[in-house]
């Protein structure tokens, strides 16, 4: 199995952090990382250094992608004070691997400290009006500190390249925008995940067009570009380095004020990620985002239309 961190987003004092964190769960068996060291794939030793390397941000949310040991992050976050949301893939490849730990899907976790579960939704994401394999999680949060809220969505959507496959996902991105619609209101939202998709595809012009609200958080850090890469490996074809993973934000109600760059070519060496320094082959990606004033009352924060209640509150 193959983890991976890879996004983070934070917010400090009269802010709010969220950490984005992408893990990758079939490295081991089926990602072909060939100047990957056998010893950097162990899940035994690996656990640790993503543990490690999430828990060193101090992350007040922590989104996650391809998560197939969410009960073991489940019991080592609840005691640093998180909280979590896990969605299967309706037909997880890992289920299909030899002594697998279940199915893979998204996670969501937030510091109880600072936010309070307002409520939650989950979706497989649909193309065409029909389920794909894909999930997503929304999470509406208080932060404790203001009485704002703010909705936060994950997701991960369809891999693999080709003209079929960008339609493909750019038909899920519009599937999420309907599904925000639903359920974020005129709060201030972040939606992170990995998209599988180079800016140059349609989705990622589908979700930063201007009737969406939506811009992207690095973009805005780096005048209006996005890093170079947010994943590099090396496969039997050679280097694979793409930029397929995204932070998107509200730019009326959110502000990013900093981040942290990917690591670069040196930083990596030869062998690219994953590596006994990186325990994924895609790279954390951390802002810091300010909330702005909010001129109205909180009530004109909440959903237009009527939201269930999480059944656990």
């Amino acid at each position: 199995m193959q983890t991976q961190p890879h996004l983070f987003l934070d917010w400090r004092v009269h802010q709010c952090l969220l950490c984005f964190v992408h893990f990758r769960a079939l490295g081991t068996h089926a990602d072909n990382f060939v100047k990957c060291p056998s010893e950097a794939l162990e899940w035994n030793t690996r656990r640790f250094r993503i543990l490690e390397e999430i828990i060193s941000y101090n992350p007040h949310i922590i989104c996650l992608q391809e998560v197939d040991h969410y009960d073991l992050l489940e019991r080592v976050l609840a005691t640093q004070g998180y909280k979590g949301v896990f969605m299967p893939k309706p037909e997880s490849p890992c289920l299909y691997l030899p002594n697998n730990n279940g199915p893979d899907g998204c996670a969501l976790f937030w510091d109880t400290a600072r936010f309070s579960l307002v409520a939650k939704e989950t979706r497989v994401v649909e193309v065409w009006h029909v389920q794909s394999n894909q999930v997503a999680i929304l999470l509406v949060l208080e932060d404790e500190t203001t009485g704002r809220e703010i909705a936060v969505l994950t997701t991960h959507l369809k891999a693999r390249q080709g003209a079929l496959l960008s339609t493909l996902r750019d038909e899920q991105g519009k599937d999420l925008l309907g599904f925000m619609d639903l359920h974020c209101g005129n709060r201030p939202t972040i939606v992170s995940g990995d998209f599988n998709a180079e800016p140059t595809e349609p989705v990622y012009s589908t979700m930063t067009h201007e009737s969406t609200g939506l811009k992207s958080a690095y973009a805005f850090l780096n005048e209006g570009k996005e890093p170079a890469y947010s994943t590099w490996k090396v496969r039997e074809e050679g280097d694979i380095c793409h930029n397929i993973d995204y932070i998107f934000y509200t730019p009326n109600s959110l502000t990013p004020e900093g981040g942290i760059d990917v690591p670069t070519e040196k930083d990596l060496g030869p062998g690219r990620a994953p590596s006994l320094a990186y325990p994924s082959d895609h790279f954390s990606l951390i802002c810091d985002f300010s909330l702005k004033p909010n001129n109205r009352s909180n009530f004109s924060d909440m959903v237009d239309k009527p939201m269930e209640r999480d059944s656990d509150l």
